[in-house]
């Protein structure tokens, strides 16, 4: 396959390729930089968000190139010849997508940064881990990171609302205000419940009846064609780091014991540590830990949540309500700022449910949840679902969803 053929194909993908509804991220990434990249769980839109910027900047030219490395002709082929070739042919941006596929490909980048006149923009699987597995690249390359889409980014993508993103400081300082001036706009509640049900992709817009079944789909692909791709583990170990996953996904809010689900999955306990951080790696779960316990990274997860309440409802008709409305917490707060923040967003807390940004308490609950748990307690708060607005220190659950 020549240029002109790849040239081709992209003038096709392009042509499908809408500008109207775009993630918060393409705003974000410097594309000045020489070697950029995007990474996230499968189906977050990091291919969507590469054609867009593409075709928006370099529409009809031959100066920027979309490849993606599953094709079977990069099999065989030196991804610094051929971004040579594309460099000698008059090339300035290579856009390459699915790099985990590619067996060399940080050596190869690495190549392509220091001896070629071209910006380099890749994409990959959420598992990647730059910074361990490549000290050269970690040194050049910035690395942004695309998360599932927020309630905010749900309601812009269908239409309903076009409300920029708020900070945490503002939602806990001006949430009445704030939640006055949607609620006149917009059926709020109801579009909740629908989120919380099919928002968290975009390919939602293709239509909720088979919407379950392709995320699903998209998590038999992580664990069983990303997983082994990215850490080389054999088959034998990923099918029961699928059943450790699964087992989890029947009993969360799930209060881990180490040595159980060592004993079940007939994983090592040291493994089942290493596991646990893969899925959360993988973007199919999150583990909450103590911030009392340090810093310890082996140190045993508190809790351990699906990553997002699409999840919880693909693996299940009825999850229970009170998972639901903590996991929609945990995934909004922790994908706030991933791309800027150092260290743990929340932990898990004595007093309430848990710790934000080492000083907000918060409790999660219904209508009527009270300040019982969170009495007397500096800086608390109650995220309460169910309520359109809240008053002083309770505050929608709804309105955490606007964070990115």
């Amino acid at each position: 396959m020549d240029l002109q053929n790849l040239f081709a194909l992209q003038e096709r993908l392009l042509f499908k390729i809408s500008l109207q509804n775009k993630r918060y991220l393409l705003e974000r990434i410097n594309f000045e930089h020489k070697l950029i990249g995007i990474l996230g769980q499968r189906g977050v839109g990091k291919t969507t968000l590469m054609l867009q910027y593409l075709k928006e900047h370099f529409h009809e030219k031959t100066t920027a190139l979309y490849i993606s490395l599953d094709m079977p002709y990069f099999a065989n082929i030196s991804l610094f010849e051929f971004a040579r070739e594309f460099e000698q042919n008059g090339g300035e941006y290579l856009f390459v997508d699915e790099v985990h596929k590619y067996d060399n490909w940080a050596a190869e980048f690495k190549n392509i940064y220091d001896f070629l006149n071209i910006k380099v923009i890749f994409s990959g699987s959420s598992l990647l881990q730059i910074a361990q597995d490549d000290g050269d690249i970690s040194r050049r390359a910035v690395i942004y990171h695309l998360e599932n889409l927020s309630f905010r980014e749900y309601l812009k993508l269908n239409d309903l609302l076009d409300h920029r993103a708020l900070t945490l400081e503002e939602i806990l300082s001006n949430h009445t205000d704030i939640a006055k001036d949607i609620v006149v706009k917009i059926k709020i509640i109801k579009y909740f419940k629908e989120y919380l049900r099919f928002g968290a992709y975009p390919f939602v817009l293709e239509g909720r009846d088979d919407y379950h079944l392709k995320l699903i789909q998209i998590i038999n692909q992580i664990l069983e064609g990303d997983l082994p791709y990215v850490t080389n583990i054999d088959f034998a170990q990923i099918k029961k780091i699928k059943k450790m996953f699964f087992m989890i996904s029947t009993l969360v809010p799930f209060i881990p014991n180490i040595s159980e689900l060592a004993r079940m999955t007939h994983i090592s306990r040291p493994k089942v540590y290493d596991y646990l951080e893969l899925l959360e790696r993988a973007k199919l779960i999150n583990a909450i830990t103590s911030r009392e316990k340090g810093y310890n990274i082996l140190k045993k997860p508190e809790k351990l949540y699906l990553q997002n309440t699409n999840i919880n409802f693909a693996l299940a008709n009825t999850p229970d309500i009170g998972t639901i409305r903590e996991s929609f917490f945990v995934n909004q707060i922790k994908n706030t700022d991933t791309n800027r923040f150092l260290g743990e967003k929340i932990y898990t807390s004595k007093k309430g449910d848990f710790l934000v940004e080492d000083r907000y308490v918060f409790e999660i609950g219904g209508k009527n949840k009270g300040f019982d748990q969170i009495k007397g307690i500096k800086n608390s708060f109650v995220a309460a679902d169910d309520i359109e607005i809240g008053f002083k220190n309770k505050i929608p659950l709804w309105l955490f969803g606007f964070l990115y």
